[in-house]
C-alpha cells in the first residue's frame, strides 16, 4: 500500500489505551476551550490524517508554510495547523513547557479533548496575520468564509505536540460514516484493494459527480472507490452532513456494482482555501491508503476566488512531494448528443448539447417540490435533497 506522508507509517496521535487515556483524562491541568477550527484539527491528528505532524505549529512553521508550502524542515504542508486563541482566554501562568487541557467548543459542556504540552505561546502580529491569510486563501475579503474563520480566532499562538483523548461529535453523530485514516488503511487491505481512487465531497453527488467517479476508475484501474466526505462545519447555505450522506449511500446502493466504493467521512472543518486546500486534501488521501484523488473543477473553492483549475495546477512542481496520483477532471455534463455524462475536454459537442442548471437553479426547483432532470439527478437522490428543501422553505 502507498506509504503515508513524510512517514513510512502513520502517526496517529489518538491515545488508544484506556488507562492512560484515563489519566490524561483525569489530569487537572489549566484548560482553554478552542477554536472549532483547532478542534477538527485536532480530531485530524487524532486520526492520523495530519501524519506526520505531531501537533499545533509554532509561528515560524506557519508563516513557511503559508509563504512556501512547506514547514521549517521542508515537509510540503499546504495550510498552517494552527491552535489560536484570544490572548485574555490564556490561564494565568501557562507558558512554554506547562501541559494544557483542550476543550471541545462543539461538545456540550466543553469536554476535554486532547492535551497539548506547550511548546511556545507567541503573538500574532497583525502585519503576520495578514500575511498568512494572503498567502492561503489568496484574498483578504473577509466575505471568504475561510478569511473569516482564521480572523476571528484570536491572535496567540500556541504550539506544540498533543495527545488526543477522542474524535469529539463525530463518531457519535456520524456511527456509520466518520472513519480514521487508520480504520481506512485497516479497510482497504482488508478488501484486498491496490488501487483507490478517492473522490472528495462537502456536497450532494449528482450525476456528473457520480460518472466523474467512474471515469476515474476505468482511467486509472482502479479495484474500488473511496467516497470520502468533510463532516465538520461548512459555511451558511451548505448543505448538512447528514443530508449529503443519505443521498450519497442511496445512490451507491442503486448505482454502483456491489464491493466496488467505500463511503466514509472525515471529522474537518471546510477552509474553502482552493488549491491549497486541494493539497491538503491529496494528503489526508495518501494517508488513507488511496492511490489517486480526484481533482476536479473549482475544487474546494468557494465564490469567484479561485481559477476553475487552478488545484490541478498547484500540483504541477509538487508531485515529487506526493506518492498519491491526480487525477484531473473536467468539466463534466450530460451531452444529448452523446447521450451520456462526459467530460467536456472528450466530448465533441458543446453549446446546446449540455444541460447545465446552476446551484440556484437546482436549489429553487428542490425547494419548490420540482422533479431535477434525470440526466442531471437520480431521482432517488432528488427525492432526498427535496425533503430537506422543502423543510428549510417551510421553516424559513
Amino acid at each position: 500500500m502507498i506509504n503515508p506522508h513524510g512517514a513510512d507509517e502513520l502517526k496517529p496521535l489518538y491515545i488508544e489505551d484506556d488507562a492512560t487515556r484515563g489519566s490524561l483524562e483525569a489530569e487537572n491541568a489549566p484548560s482553554i476551550v478552542v477554536s472549532s477550527g483547532a478542534a477538527a484539527s485536532t480530531v485530524m491528528l487524532g486520526s492520523g490524517y495530519f501524519t506526520p505532524l505531531d501537533g499545533f505549529m509554532n509561528l515560524a512553521d506557519a508563516k513557511s508554510v503559508a509563504a512556501e508550502m512547506r514547514t521549517s524542515s521542508g515537509l510540503l504542508w499546504p495550510t498552517p495547523v494552527l491552535n489560536l486563541v484570544p490572548a485574555d482566554q490564556i490561564p494565568e501562568g501557562v507558558g512554554s513547557g506547562s501541559r494544557i487541557a483542550l476543550r471541545d467548543p462543539n461538545v456540550d459542556g466543553h469536554p476535554t479533548i486532547a492535551i497539548q504540552e506547550i511548546s511556545a505561546i507567541e503573538t500574532l502580529s497583525d502585519t503576520d496575520r495578514d500575511a498568512i491569510i494572503g498567502q492561503v486563501f489568496g484574498t483578504m475579503d473577509e466575505a471568504h468564509p475561510g478569511v473569516a474563520a482564521f480572523k476571528s480566532a484570536g491572535n496567540t499562538l500556541i504550539s506544540g505536540p498533543i495527545e488526543v483523548l477522542n474524535f469529539s461529535y463525530f463518531p457519535g453523530d456520524f456511527p456509520e460514516t466518520f472513519r480514521t485514516a487508520v480504520e481506512l488503511r485497516a479497510e482497504i487491505a482488508e478488501r484486498g484493494w491496490n488501487t483507490v481512487v478517492a473522490f472528495q465531497t462537502r456536497n450532494p453527488m449528482h450525476r456528473a459527480h457520480e460518472e466523474l467517479c467512474r471515469i476515474a476508475q476505468d482511467a486509472v484501474g482502479a479495484d474500488g472507490i473511496l467516497i470520502h466526505m468533510l463532516l465538520g462545519k461548512l459555511k451558511a447555505g451548505d448543505i448538512p452532513a447528514d443530508v449529503r450522506d443519505n443521498s450519497i449511500r442511496k445512490m451507491v446502493e442503486l448505482y454502483f456494482p456491489e464491493n466496488t466504493v467505500m463511503i466514509a467521512g472525515y471529522g474537518f472543518d471546510m477552509l474553502y482555501a482552493g488549491p491549497r486546500e486541494a493539497v491538503l486534501h491529496a494528503i489526508f488521501r495518501q494517508n488513507s491508503g488511496c492511490s489517486h484523488l480526484i481533482v476536479g473543477r473549482d475544487h474546494a473553492g468557494v465564490g469567484e476566488y479561485y481559477g476553475a483549475f487552478d488545484a490541478q495546477t498547484i500540483f504541477d512542481d509538487i508531485s515529487a512531494d506526493l506518492e498519491i496520483e491526480i487525477f484531473r477532471g473536467d468539466h463534466t455534463v450530460w451531452c444529448k448528443s452523446c447521450n451520456e455524462v462526459v467530460m467536456m475536454r472528450e466530448c465533441p459537442h458543446g453549446g446546446d448539447d449540455y444541460l447545465f442548471l446552476s446551484g440556484t437553479q437546482v436549489r429553487e426547483k428542490l425547494a419548490n417540490g420540482e422533479a431535477l432532470p434525470p440526466e442531471f439527478a437520480r431521482p432517488e437522490v432528488a427525492a432526498i435533497l427535496s425533503e430537506y428543501y422543502q423543510q428549510e422553505a417551510a421553516s424559513a
